[in-house]
């Protein structure tokens, strides 16, 4: 993308490096905090992420710190299963660090939490989540390293091509199904992918109709014809014009040019 490269080679020196440990520490320590706060009351762990969401219309009262607060909120859940969430977030997102360099790696974080950020500038009395964020780097990770396996439950092997699939389908009936919140989500979530992945993904749509275009052509031989009139045997190749119809009176259904099919002989079925 050489908007990217031009980019890079003018502010890439303010990209964040390993900013994937960040939120990693962030999450960590609001999931943290909010078990303390849930310690000290019934509503307290409720309230304590409420402070941290991202809310468009508390946002325009002067609430501006939730516009960052929001990537801090953590997946609630049992310190079990969130410690595997956060390991494979920072794996996922390391991977793509990796891969693309931090410049662009942050450039694609960004997106996502501009187009989050928008959503909730759209729709202000919905409160926006970081799940579809983070749910952009799964899969970006999926499709670079498709092959990659995942224990499952600690236990099931699973490529986690299929895992992102099943994401793909979720968002698919999220946006069917959901409200206007959840497709607005849908739409922020697949932007940073659809940006840095549509040449590739166009490239394989054109790769994969040339690919079936030349095993067509292995399968059926040059000279081929699928049409050959019975009486004079013109085909489509000896007259692209001709047109052709096929005897339902004929044994076996013959062809014939549109000169002979209402002047012939009609055949039948030897005894």
């Amino acid at each position: 993308m050489k908007l990217l490269d031009r980019l890079e080679r003018s502010v890439g020196g303010y990209a964040v490096p390993k900013i994937t440990v960040y939120i990693v520490a962030l999450q960590s320590l609001a999931y943290l905090l909010s078990m303390a706060a849930q310690g000290r009351g019934e509503n307290g762990e409720a309230e304590f992420i409420a402070r941290l969401q991202l809310v468009g219309s508390l946002v325009l009262q002067g609430e501006v710190w939730r516009i960052f607060t929001f990537i801090a909120v953590p997946p609630l859940t049992n310190p079990i299963f969130f410690f595997f969430a956060m390991y494979m977030l920072y794996l996922m997102g390391t991977a793509l660090e990796n891969h693309w360099g931090t410049f662009r790696y942050n450039v694609f974080l960004l997106v996502g939490w501009l187009a989050a950020v928008a959503v909730s500038m759209v729709l202000p009395a919905e409160t926006a989540t970081n799940i579809y964020l983070t749910g952009s780097v799964f899969l970006a990770f999926a499709y670079l390293y498709p092959d990659f396996k995942i224990l499952l439950f600690f236990i099931l092997p699973v490529k986690v091509k299929w895992l992102a699939l099943l994401t793909w389908i979720g968002y698919f009936l999220s946006f069917c199904l959901g409200g206007w919140l959840d497709k607005a989500l849908v739409l922020a979530a697949t932007a940073n992918f659809l940006l840095f992945f549509h040449e590739e993904l166009w490239a394989r749509v054109r790769g994969g109709h040339r690919g079936m275009l030349a095993r067509a052509k292995s399968v059926v031989p040059p000279d081929h014809v699928f049409n050959r009139c019975t009486t004079c045997g013109v085909t489509e190749k000896s007259d692209p014009r001709m047109e052709f119809r096929y005897c339902a009176q004929c044994a076996g259904t013959l062809c014939y040019c549109i000169q002979h099919i209402q002047a012939h002989e009609h055949i039948a079925a030897k005894k």
